[in-house]
């Protein structure tokens, strides 16, 4: 009996066990038809797309041909492309489309020899071993001149390049696609940039990505230990030229192999000494220079593409010398100390005796420069340059700009001292200023939809939004500040240099 009530009590609990396994199944299954799996099946590495930097056809590809972008919302896309017919507007609005007379040839810096002394003189173009450069078959017309060469052609009194500058489109596409024959340390300067060559004898100045798009400047960093950043020197390109300046040299970001394009083509030995793998297989190099050039501050490309800025060369000092200007509101470099300007409020009044400034329009240009500063937040201005060509009164190229764009979260005030202890400013600056606020044109979106056109844009924004809204606050403090001289001079002449007086309003 009790063999038999132990056998029907196992069979029980086998029963009980499978009804049990059932419904847990049943439970799974419900569970899993309302929630489908979050992630898709990984697809193997042998299918995933790897970026190339040499085309097809054995051409180095652009950043635009290296897949999907990397980082950048799609959202942001739309928006810049969007922008792009308001930035067409804004450039075809009259204040940027001022009737100038035409420029006597004392206004041009280079002219075009005539040809027997243009054929005399072809020889000097070439490099020694002419390997790897192309054959010149130039002549005095412009048609046969390489991008860069018409640049330099086009450089007058008043700006660098025309505001609509056919050429401009050639000479960015020229640094950002070109073969690279030569690449080698430039002297001078406390941090590394490379001086690279192209097939066609065009030069560009290289600096290389050191810090991340949102990542901020220390604030325990004095400016003067500041990096320089690529993405600021593009970013200050586009600026200058929505500014109307056009003051900057031409900038373009391009993804570079550091071994193909700078290792193996180098004929700097000191250079290529620096180079090593770090940890993880990534190329490095750290150069020389006064800051930051050692292995914990090398750049590094990802495993070889490395991000940078490439501004076009002006001409050689040879023919276009450049006369360097201490900027009279330079910071005094000093942990403790303060700069003359800093402690005195009637400092422009001196400034305003003093040759240059006491004549023409050089204090106006400063403050050109000054309000350029101030937008992208560059407090290292310790000098400027013009071309000695053109002797006083000329502008003042606005060169160097890589400190800039470190912060978005605090505007720098003392960087617009100049304007606000001389109360003086261009009345076409003004006017431009103030239509850069009008919602169909706001300084943001501008500023957005022309840095979409870099290649770098392909890979991410050139400035993070921070920054753009930035810009659009830094230019309420600057109007706000015009409007406080306005208060203080009954004259508005007094402070508005009226430089187009034919324009209305």
């Amino acid at each position: 009996m009790r063999v038999c009530r132990y056998r029907r009590l196992q069979g029980v609990c086998a029963l009980l066990l499978c009804v049990s396994v059932v419904l847990h199944l049943l439970v799974a299954l419900l569970v899993l038809s309302l929630y489908p799996p979050p992630c898709e099946p990984l697809q193997s590495s042998a299918s995933q797309p790897q970026p190339n930097l040499t085309s097809a056809d054995g051409t180095r590809a652009t950043s635009t041909d290296m897949g999907h972008p990397v980082g950048r919302g799609k959202q942001e896309v739309r928006e810049g492309a969007a922008d792009l017919s308001k930035l067409e507007a804004l450039f075809s609005h009259p204040l940027y489309n001022l009737h100038a007379p035409p420029s006597p040839d004392e206004d041009w810096l280079l002219r075009v020899r005539s040809k027997e002394t243009a054929e005399q003189n072809a020889e000097q173009w070439l490099s020694d071993s002419k390997e790897g450069y192309d054959p010149i078959h130039w002549n005095t017309s412009t048609d046969t001149h390489p991008p860069w060469l018409r640049f330099h052609l086009g450089i007058s009194r008043w700006q660098l390049y025309q505001h609509r500058d056919s050429n401009l489109p050639a000479l960015l596409e020229q640094m950002a696609t070109s073969r690279i024959v030569s690449a080698v340390q430039k002297t001078g300067g406390t941090q590394l940039k490379l001086l690279i060559t192209f097939p066609n004898y065009g030069q560009a100045l290289f600096k290389p990505m050191k810090q991340e798009r949102l990542e901020e400047t220390n604030v325990n960093l004095y400016y003067f230990s500041d990096f320089e950043r690529h993405n600021a020197e593009i970013a200050a390109f586009h600026l200058d030229r929505i500014l109307g300046f056009r003051r900057v040299p031409p900038v373009v970001g391009r993804l570079i192999d550091t071994i193909k394009e700078i290792k193996d083509v180098t004929t700097d030995h000191k250079l290529a000494r620096t180079f090593f793998n770090s940890p993880v297989g990534n190329s490095c190099f750290y150069g020389q220079c006064s800051y930051y050039c050692s292995t914990e501050h090398a750049v590094c490309g990802r495993p070889h593409a490395l991000e940078g800025s490439l501004a076009a060369m002006l001409p050689d000092l040879s023919l276009a010398p450049r006369r360097s200007w201490k900027n009279p509101w330079r910071r005094s470099y000093s942990r403790s100390k303060l700069a003359l300007w800093e402690k005195t409020p009637t400092y422009c009044d001196a400034v305003k005796k003093t040759p240059p400034y006491d004549r023409g329009t050089r204090l106006v240009d400063l403050i050109d420069m000054t309000i350029l500063d101030f937008l992208q937040s560059n407090m290292d201005r310790h000098h400027y340059e013009t071309f000695e060509f053109f002797g006083n009164n000329t502008f003042l190229i606005h060169l160097d700009n890589g400190r800039a764009f470190g912060r978005y979260s605090k505007d720098e005030p003392s960087i617009l001292t100049p304007l606000v202890q001389c109360c003086r400013i261009r009345r076409s600056t003004l006017l431009r200023l103030r239509l850069l606020t009008l919602p169909q044109y706001r300084l943001s979106n501008m500023m957005r939809a022309s840095l979409s056109q870099d290649p770098l844009a392909a890979v991410a924004p050139v400035l993070a939004e921070p920054h753009l809204s930035a810009l659009d606050r830094r230019l309420a403090t600057i109007l706000q500040t015009v409007q406080s001289c306005l208060l203080q001079h009954p004259q508005h002449s007094d402070v508005i240099y009226d430089d187009i007086p034919d324009y209305p309003g």
